[in-house]
């Protein structure tokens, strides 16, 4: 039988963690790339995890590419752009909180979707495809429509598109343009993953069912809200369940929790899981991803 493909599309950052004494560790990270590690850690042998991103032809490139080979991750379809880099950031901690500085202007991966055939070949035959406002945020305007514009063929090809709405204002040209382009991004989703806090901002949400209701409205079938330690909510049309995490862990870097959560989530539901048992399964490993230090924690801690 063949393989299942989910795809994530998105950007893969240079990482920098620790800070402690100045000392840091190298290691490679982003939002879609931190899901597609843990749908990767945590789906059968039945699926491939893609990643589709654009890297340059420097040593981190092809460090990245090599990392993601090892895991399993394939690399068949990142497009390599000359005089492009990988972009870079460090997370420190302040005041009890993390912090994260970051160097993207010459980002590969900001040039990902500036090829419509590069675009189409990713995605063919793909099962799932998954994508997030950070994607979305670093390309031009025309390379965002291409984007856009592959994923609908792919969900009119039977594919299931999965969004993560994942605010970052700072990426944006301006409120209006951010809250347009992610309302658009929702309405071609079958699944959609926001976070309660970064919504609420932005979009004037009160609670998590007003997040929820407001991508149900747009035609969404299944919107989980994250709300940090707090009860998650997964609804639809005719369900809503809330979710409460276990008991808290000693939090030690919350970088990734909340894509560990959706890789969690996402390859429980295709392996048949209801959605209370996804959501509980997604609060476990967001638990014992932020008692760790970087976004990836090791597969073999995630049992």
């Amino acid at each position: 039988m063949a393989q299942q493909r989910f795809v994530s599309i998105g950007e893969c950052m240079i990482e920098m963690s620790g800070g402690e004494d100045r000392q840091y560790r190298l290691g490679y990270a982003g939002d879609t790339l931190n899901t597609a590690w843990y749908m990767r850690a945590l789906l059968g042998d039945d699926w491939s995890v893609d990643y589709f991103t654009g890297l340059g032809e420097d040593r981190y490139s092809t460090d990245i590419k090599a990392f993601l080979q090892a895991h399993n991750i394939g690399t068949s379809h990142i497009r390599t752009i000359p005089n492009r880099r990988p972009g870079l950031y460090m997370i420190h901690q302040e005041a009890g909180d993390r912090h994260f500085t970051y160097w993207r202007d010459t980002s590969a991966a900001k040039l990902l979707a500036d090829s419509k055939d590069d675009l189409a070949d990713a995605v063919r035959d793909a099962k799932v495809v998954y994508f997030s406002g950070i994607t979305l945020a670093i390309l031009a305007p025309r390379a965002r429509g291409r984007l856009l514009g592959a994923i609908v063929r792919a969900r009119d090809s039977g594919a299931r598109i999965v969004f993560d709405t994942n605010i970052r204002p700072a990426l944006w040209t301006s409120p209006r343009v951010m809250m347009s382009v992610l309302t658009a991004a929702a309405t071609l989703c079958d699944v959609v993953l926001p976070t309660h806090s970064d919504e609420a901002p932005l979009f004037g949400d009160r609670s998590i069912e007003d997040t929820a209701d407001r991508y149900l409205e747009l035609g969404v079938e299944e919107v989980v809200v994250k709300d940090g330690a707090n009860e998650a909510l997964v609804a639809t049309s005719t369900e809503r369940f809330r979710i409460a995490p276990p008991p808290a862990a000693n939090v030690v870097d919350a970088t990734g929790a909340g894509d560990s959560f959706n890789g969690a989530y996402l390859s429980a539901r295709l392996a048949g899981k209801s959605y209370q048992e996804a959501a509980q399964a997604a609060h476990r490993i967001a638990g014992i991803v932020i008692g760790q230090k970087g976004a990836l924690v090791d597969p073999k801690l995630l049992a």
